[in-house]
Formats: C-alpha cells, sequence, structure tokens
C-alpha cells in the first residue's frame, strides 16, 4: 500500500492488485474502449463507492466519490462530442 497525490477531495489514496476474473477484464476493457474518458482507475472508484452506497454505507465522503465519478462534467462533454 502506498499513498498517492493528494486532492482536494481526497486525504489518502491506497493502492492494492487485484486478480479480475476474465469476464469482467473482458467487459472493463470494452468500456472503457467505448468510453475513452473514463479509464481503469476512474471505473474502479466509482464501481467500489456506488457498492458501498448502495450497501448501507453513510459517508458522504464515499457518495461524494460515486457522484464525482459517475457524473463528471468531462464526462458529459466528450460523450455528447461522439
Amino acid at each position: 500500500m502506498g499513498n498517492s497525490g493528494e486532492s482536494a477531495n481526497d486525504s489518502k489514496s491506497v493502492s492494492f492488485l487485484s486478480e479480475v476474473p476474465a469476464p469482467l477484464q473482458a467487459a472493463m476493457t470494452t468500456f472503457i474502449e467505448r468510453h475513452p474518458n473514463w479509464d481503469q482507475y476512474r471505473l474502479i472508484q466509482a464501481a467500489l463507492a456506488g457498492f458501498l452506497v448502495q450497501n448501507g454505507v453513510e459517508s458522504r465522503q464515499v457518495t461524494r466519490l460515486y457522484l464525482d465519478n459517475m457524473f463528471c462534467c468531462k464526462s458529459f462533454e466528450k460523450d455528447l462530442r461522439g
């Protein structure tokens, strides 16, 4: 585990390695190819935060991470351009 750069919304970032089953890896790759404004880091952050929010975690910071990843202005601008 290690810290990476800090931003206004993050006090700490944690890096980790995990094996991803082949069907999930294929689906992630396909999604990222179709949505170039997303990358693996944004996708994993949105997925983890979304899972936690949907399963009862009541944290303003986690909810903010989820919403920021899902509704990022850059996301809409790039998707609208094609």
